[in-house]
């Protein structure tokens, strides 16, 4: 049996933001692609996602935001969100399997039936807040998912990583007053969203860097902040928020990392998953902009999920 699933479901390449949108359909076509073309398949369960009910919602938003976005679904034609997010006649659904992925991940984990899990999923979530969507966000995935960790199978104590070349705004705002999650996040800075709280111990830790910084920056950033905090903290599950858009080929952003090091940071991570969490991790797609640079780091990604 494989020790990681993977997530996913066909009505998440049919949210379509409209033509030159950099968060496309071919993004998971990109994934599929690589991991494919990485002999990796043979290594996944695959699982089609299942949709997110509203009490998986209503941990992370507000139940104004939950109507909000049902009744502005349109059943043709697009309508926006906010300046860069929009909805079609297939994102509620896909918003809904995406968020629910999470959750589904996140059972999986927990009844022993796969270690880890990766859910190949859009719309991403990091930037949608408690009460609005934002950033090509509409629920927020991972908070769901966390959230449901917390709520549904009693845990304590989780992470959630975000490396994530943007600032997961929306992740930060849920989890403000939650003392049973410690947050990790880098991301440029100055950066869209242009909006971070300080680090607080024991509850998040923001890593901002500058345009231009590479491997050299971000790993020295993982092992002096990250891992001993993490480590202090002994999560009972880790959640990564998982964007390649730091990636030094993407178009979106200045940050120059290479696919080797999100494999790196994954392996890292996962020795104090193995140490504390009973190696259980949840994973969830963020960004990622550059289809050749997203799929070889989903690639790295999940080979260090795989022990491979």
């Amino acid at each position: 049996m494989s020790q990681c699933a993977f997530i996913t479901h066909s009505i998440c390449a049919k949210h379509d933001m409209g033509d030159g949108h950099p968060e496309c359909p071919e993004r998971l076509a990109a994934i599929n692609d690589a991991l494919i073309s990485a002999r990796l398949m043979d290594f996944l369960q695959v699982h089609d996602a299942q949709l997110a009910e509203d009490r998986h919602l209503a941990r992370a938003h507000t139940a104004e935001h939950i109507a909000l976005v049902r009744q502005l679904a349109p059943e043709q034609g697009d309508v926006a969100l906010d300046a860069d997010t929009s909805m079609n006649r297939y994102s509620l659904e896909a918003a809904l399997r995406a968020a629910g992925a999470v959750v589904q991940a996140c059972d999986m984990v927990m009844a022993g039936q796969v270690k880890s899990a990766f859910c190949a999923v859009r719309p991403p979530g990091h930037h949608a807040e408690y009460d609005r969507a934002m950033g090509f966000c509409i629920f927020n995935n991972i908070a769901v998912g966390a959230y449901h960790a917390l709520e549904e199978h009693g845990l304590e104590r989780v992470v959630i990583v975000d490396f994530d070349v943007h600032h997961g705004n929306g992740t930060e705002h849920i989890f403000a007053d939650e003392k049973r999650v410690l947050l990790c996040s880098s991301y440029q800075h100055p950066f869209f969203p242009y909006s971070y709280g300080p680090s607080i111990a024991g509850q998040r830790i923001n890593v901002p860097l500058n345009a231009g910084s590479g491997s050299e920056e971000f790993r020295a950033a993982v092992v002096e902040q990250w891992l001993p905090a993490i480590e202090q903290f002994e999560p009972q599950m880790i959640f990564f928020s998982a964007g390649f858009d730091a990636h030094r080929m993407d178009p979106l952003a200045n940050l120059h990392w290479s696919e080797e090091d999100f494999g790196w940071v994954t392996a890292e991570v996962k020795k104090l998953a193995n140490r504390h969490s009973a190696g259980r991790i949840v994973s969830s797609l963020e960004g990622g902009y550059d289809l050749h640079a997203l799929g070889v780091s989903t690639v790295a990604h999940i080979s260090a999920l795989l022990g491979l």
